[in-house]
Formats: C-alpha cells, sequence, structure tokens
C-alpha cells in the first residue's frame, strides 16, 4: 500500500494544479488555456501543445503554461502507461515549472501561484515514479510537496477548481483506510477524510469548476464505479464524457465497463467493438491492454447471451494477451478468462476440460475469491 500513501499526498498537491491559471490575467492566454484543455481530453496532442506553447511564450517566467505542456507528455503516459517514451521530457518539464515557482518564492514566500505550481509540479512528478515504482523518489517528492501544498492551502481562495484536490483527498483518506484497515496508523501525520463530503465537493467541482470540471467529472465516475457501485451514476456520467471527448480511451473505457456492471450486453458489444475498431486503426490509446480489456468484457457478454463459441474466441485471444502482458503476476484477466473457458465448456458438456481450465485457475493468483469458485465447479458443473 506504498502507492496509497504517496496517492493521498500527490492528490492533496495536484488539487492546486487547475486553479491557477486564473493569475495570468489575460483572457488572450485563458482563451489559449481552456483550449488546449479541451484538446489535452480529447487527445489531440500537437493541438494543446500549440494553445499552452503560445502560453509558455507569451509569458515565459509564468509556470503556467509550461506546466501545461507537461500534462500533455502526462496524457501521453496515462493512456499507454509501460511506455516510458514520454517520461524523460515529463519531468524535465516540471523541473523547468519548479525553477519558475522557486524564483517567485525566493521574491515572495507567501506567492500564491509559485506555492501552488510546484505543488502540484511535485505532486505529478510523485504519481509517475509512483507508478514507475521508484519509491525512494516518489517518497522525496511526497516529503517536499505536503509543506507546500499545507502552506498554499492556507493562503488559496475558496474556488471550485480547488474543491476538486480537497474532494478527491477527502473521498480517498476515508475510503482507503476502511478498506485496507493496517493502513490507519499511517495515516495520522495526513488530515482526516470525509466520504459524503468528498463527493460533495467533486460534484461542486464537476458542475462549477473553471479549469478542474472535467477532471472531477472523471473521478466522479471512478468512484461511483470502482468504490461506491453506483453503476448507473456511472455509465450516465461517463456517457456523457465519451459524448463530449469522443477520443478519449479511458473515458471510452469506463462507458464499455458501466455497461458490463448493469448487464447491459447489446451495449457492451457495441463499445467493445469500437474499441476494437479503434485498436486496429491504432488510435491514441488504444493498445494492447485496450485490446485484452475488449476481448475479456466481449467474451463476457457473448457468455451472458448464450453465443458460446464466439465467447470461447475472445476468451482465447484475451489469454494470449494476457500471456505477453503479465510480467510480474497472474492478472485479475487471466484469472477470469481461464475460469470462464472452463464455464463454458462445461456449458457444452466438455467436462474433461472445464476440469482442466478449473485447475489452471487453482495454480494462479487468488483474486476475489477464484480459487473458492473453480473448487466449487470442480465439485459441481457449471449451470446457468
Amino acid at each position: 500500500m506504498k502507492r496509497f500513501l504517496f496517492f493521498l499526498i500527490f492528490y492533496w498537491a495536484w488539487q492546486f494544479s487547475h486553479c491557477h491559471a486564473q493569475w495570468i490575467e489575460d483572457p488572450v492566454s485563458d482563451t489559449h488555456i481552456r483550449k488546449g484543455i479541451q484538446f489535452v481530453y480529447n487527445l489531440s496532442f500537437d493541438s494543446a501543445r500549440v494553445e499552452f506553447s503560445a502560453v509558455a511564450k507569451s509569458y515565459p517566467d509564468h509556470p503556467a503554461g509550461h506546466f501545461f505542456l507537461a500534462m500533455v507528455e502526462w496524457w501521453k503516459i496515462v493512456i499507454d502507461i509501460d511506455n516510458k517514451t514520454y517520461d524523460k521530457k515529463f519531468l524535465q518539464t516540471l523541473d523547468l515549472v519548479i525553477d519558475l515557482c522557486d524564483k517567485r518564492l525566493d521574491d515572495n514566500e507567501n506567492d500564491i501561484t509559485g506555492l501552488f505550481f510546484k505543488g502540484g509540479a511535485l505532486g505529478f512528478q510523485g504519481r509517475l515514479y509512483g507508478n514507475r515504482e521508484d519509491w525512494l523518489k516518489a517518497a522525496n517528492c511526497g516529503r517536499e510537496a505536503l509543506p507546500v501544498v499545507m502552506k498554499a492551502n492556507e493562503l488559496a481562495p475558496n474556488n471550485h477548481d480547488v474543491l476538486l484536490g480537497i474532494g478527491i483527498y477527502n473521498y480517498y483518506a476515508f475510503v482507503i483506510p476502511e478498506i485496507y484497515p493496517w493502513v490507519k496508523p499511517l495515516m495520522f501525520f495526513l488530515p482526516k477524510g470525509d466520504k459524503v463530503k468528498g463527493i460533495a465537493q467533486l460534484k461542486q467541482a464537476s458542475s462549477n469548476a473553471k479549469y478542474a470540471n472535467i477532471e472531477a467529472t472523471y473521478f466522479l465516475v471512478q468512484v461511483f464505479h470502482n468504490f461506491e457501485k453506483r453503476y448507473q451514476e456511472a455509465s450516465e456520467i461517463a456517457v456523457q464524457l465519451h459524448s463530449q471527448f469522443p477520443n478519449n480511451v479511458l473515458f471510452h473505457k469506463y462507458v464499455g465497463r458501466s455497461f458490463a456492471s448493469l448487464s447491459k450486453w447489446k451495449e457492451v458489444i457495441e463499445t467493445y467493438e469500437d474499441i476494437l475498431n479503434r485498436c486496429a486503426l491504432k488510435m491514441p490509446g488504444y493498445e494492447t491492454y485496450c485490446q485484452r480489456e475488449a476481448h475479456f468484457f466481449l467474451g463476457t457478454a457473448m457468455l451472458e447471451t448464450a453465443k458460446l463459441d464466439s465467447a470461447l474466441i475472445h476468451f482465447y485471444r484475451a489469454d494470449e494477451l494476457c500471456r505477453t502482458l503479465d510480467k510480474k503476476e497472474n492478472s485479475t484477466t487471466i484469472v477470469f478468462t481461464n475460469l470462464r473457458i472452463g464455464m463454458i465448456y462445461d456449458l457444452q458438456g466438455k467436462r474433461d476440460l472445464a476440469i482442466v481450465q478449473y485447475r489452471k485457475v487453482l495454480d494462479m493468483k487468488e483474486h476475489n475469491d477464484s480459487h473458492k469458485t473453480a473448487e466449487q465447479y470442480i465439485k459441481t458443473p457449471y449451470r446457468r
């Protein structure tokens, strides 16, 4: 759970990264930033870079333009997390942001812009180091970010953009220790969370924030789908985001996931077939992990709609992709892919093959009672 503590610190830092462009009191630059943000979320990276570069050129000593240029690199990383091509440029751009902030803070230790952008830059660097499992560097970013963020929080105006990070922190600081009680002693140096308040703050930011509204909306999808199990709300928001940003693969996948959670199998098939088509076209972010997810959910939808031969084709392909992608340990996907292949074999009357699959599952790392389920089906064949 090292990731958890870094996650909280970095998101607490990151809350400030969306509310400072207002301090360039120039409507032209504000327009560039707004347009650039729209381009980033639609994964139109070249267009976003043009907009943010205009700000950086007009205000080379202000951290805003450079910070948002780093966000272009961040989204390139996020949509293909194993690809390290953009790490160096991302970190170097944030180093420049930190240098610009330090110059401002040398002149005025209470410079709000300097504090906000420095906290945000350190937070994003820490997030990348955490993703790369470089815990020493991640911890150092957290150590540096925390006092900056605490001071900025005292000085910050109470606006809706700030509510994004505060809401994220309040929610996860409450929820994660409830899921992992042993984390609670490690939380003594961090403020207490409040789940209800966190969701309310995210909703306010989603509706009213000037720069952070999209990010707040995306976090609501994740909160409702992954933690609260409020799948209908998650689905409605995911569909809204995908409609607004049709090329964003993360939003697209949450449309499919939420449909699957609601057992809307027709919609699942339509969504993931579209995703597979985009993978074939090599659209940004539609890469191998995305293919695996698509085949897994298409297999699940076909199983649920009694299209067993088609389901097997998708599960076989998901299994192949897992064996390429699962470098350290068995993923949840490969475990449940093999479990469901066994279930299909049972439905087809291929009992010997089904038992082979269930025993494969028992040899894999356990995920979500997978061993218990496999043992049950070894004793009693799966039936609808």
